[in-house]
């Protein structure tokens, strides 16, 4: 089972798509997007993905990108 991170499609709008363009070619994630995570005022105020249940939150997409993994190397699913 591959660690799951979800984006909102408001916030790749504002500037997270570059985020999941390059978690989406990393084989060992499985990267999904919604039309609403119903986060609305975190997707409003920074960049932000759900990675396995728990919001991340950056000031840069690239901050983003190295929050995430961070995240996972920390809370392993196994």
């Amino acid at each position: 089972m591959n660690p799951m991170v979800e984006f909102c499609v408001s916030n790749l709008a504002n500037g997270s798509q570059k985020t999941f363009e390059e978690l989406e070619r990393d084989p060992n994630l499985d990267v999904l997007e919604y039309g609403c995570l119903s986060y609305c005022t975190k997707c409003a105020e920074s960049f932000f993905a759900v990675v396995n249940g728990d919001v991340v939150q950056a000031d840069s997409p690239d901050e983003l990108t190295k929050k995430i993994y961070a995240y996972i190397d920390e809370n392993p699913l196994f």
